[in-house]
Order: C-alpha cells, then sequence, then structure tokens
C-alpha cells in the first residue's frame, strides 16, 4: 500500500534519515517511536508525499510518489488521512464545517454527505459539540474532530503524528480504541508517538508492529517495550 525503499532525507544541510525502507501493507496497524527530533514527522510527510525524499523510492497504491502530478497527489491524499500533531481548524467555522471541509474540497455535494458526518460525529463523540467553535474544544475534542476529518473521505491509510501528545490518560485511551476500531474496519494505520505506555495498552488490542528511529534509520522494535 505505501512502501519506503532505501530512503534517505537530508534537512538544512545534515542527514536526517538515511536508507530507511518499510512497507504499510493493508489492514495494518504500526507505532512508530524514537526520540524528539528523529525524524518521526518527516518520515510521516514522506508516506503521504508531503516530502520528498533526496534518496530512495517511495511508493504509494503502486505509484512511484516522485513521478505524481498534481491531479495524482490530490488523488493520493484523498486515500491518506492524516491527523496532524497540532490540529489546525479555521476558528471562524464550527466543528462540523471544519470536519466537512475535505468534502468541499474534494467536490462533493454536503447535502449528500449529511447523514454520513452524523453518523461520524456520533462516533468520535461530538454530536453535542457540533456547532461549537474550535477555541471552545477541549484538547481531547479537538484531537477527536481532528480524527473525524482525517476519515471523513473514507481513506485506506490513516497516518496520525503524536495524537494523543497533549491529552490526559483516558482520552489518550479513548482516542486509540477508535484507531483500533478503524483497524479493525481494515484501514491501515501509522501512528507516532512517543508514550510507551500507549503502544503497551494497543498491542494488547491490536496486532501492532512497533518502529523505531535511531540513528537516522528505522529499526523494528522489540520486546521491551
Amino acid at each position: 500500500m505505501i512502501e519506503l525503499e532505501n530512503v534517505g532525507y537530508n534537512y538544512g544541510g545534515g542527514e536526517l534519515l538515511d536508507a530507511v525502507s518499510v512497507q504499510l501493507a493493508p489492514g495494518s496497524f504500526h507505532f512508530l517511536t524514537g526520540p524528539s527530533g528523529a525524524g518521526k514527522t518527516t518520515l510521516l510527510k514522506l508516506c503521504y508525499g508531503a516530502l520528498m525524499p533526496t534518496s530512495g523510492r517511495v511508493r504509494a497504491f503502486n505509484m512511484d510518489v516522485h513521478g505524481l502530478d498534481r491531479d495524482q497527489m490530490a488523488h493520493l491524499r484523498r486515500r491518506v488521512g492524516v491527523v496532524h500533531q497540532d490540529c489546525r481548524f479555521l476558528d471562524h467555522l464550527p466543528v462540523v464545517e471544519n470536519i466537512a471541509l475535505p468534502l468541499l474540497v474534494s467536490g462533493r455535494e454536503l447535502s449528500h454527505e449529511e447523514a454520513n458526518l452524523h453518523e461520524l460525529l456520533n462516533w468520535v463523540g461530538l454530536s453535542e459539540r457540533a456547532h461549537a467553535l474550535p477555541p471552545e474544544l477541549s484538547g481531547g475534542e479537538r484531537q477527536r474532530a481532528a480524527l473525524a476529518r482525517s476519515v471523513i473521505l473514507s481513506p485506506d491509510v490513516i497516518i496520525a503524528d503524536e495524537p494523543t501528545g497533549n491529552v490526559d490518560w483516558e482520552m489518550s485511551q479513548r482516542l486509540l480504541q477508535l484507531l483500533v476500531e478503524l483497524n479493525r474496519m481494515g484501514k491501515t494505520i501509522l501512528v507516532a508517538t512517543h508514550d510507551l505506555s500507549l503502544i503497551r495498552a494497543a498491542k494488547n488490542q491490536v496486532q501492532a508492529r512497533v518502529l523505531r528511529i535511531s540513528n537516522r534509520q528505522l529499526q523494528l522494535a522489540g520486546a521491551d517495550l
């Protein structure tokens, strides 16, 4: 589904990633961990085409990402839902309209999507907050809204960058459960996190592969987590 083959990435004149190879198979669940500044966010961006490798190759859905034209890249972005670490929203629009923005960008008629939107709000527990403005949301509510927005187009892959970084343990478990449910529906999940307790909790619920960035390279983490 997404494959990195001997990928390297240079940033600011220095080498951040070197000879990274990994496959995200359909329906798999991966955690990506490593120290701050190791390149976790960079690796995620390489997976969905926000960055291009300085060496090696990235393939997504049997296409070489480097050779995609603008329309093909837009199609790729619709098949990969991304939960960004900073959860940016348009503060003047209510939550429901923020979540629906990908539908508008892709040319969908919102009037035809109301049932799906309502169901999605229920799923993330935000039905009663649908018309609240983003500044009125708690950290956990913002993260759940970001997750809902990332899956509104029913992508094949969901990539989340530190989705539980700014919430308490109870909310992190709730977010984890939503990701596990998506995986059980056949979605491929890749989560970058520094929270090893979250990874341990997840491994009791789902067969997850844990990857660690160390010394610019990607390693399969052992059982010491």
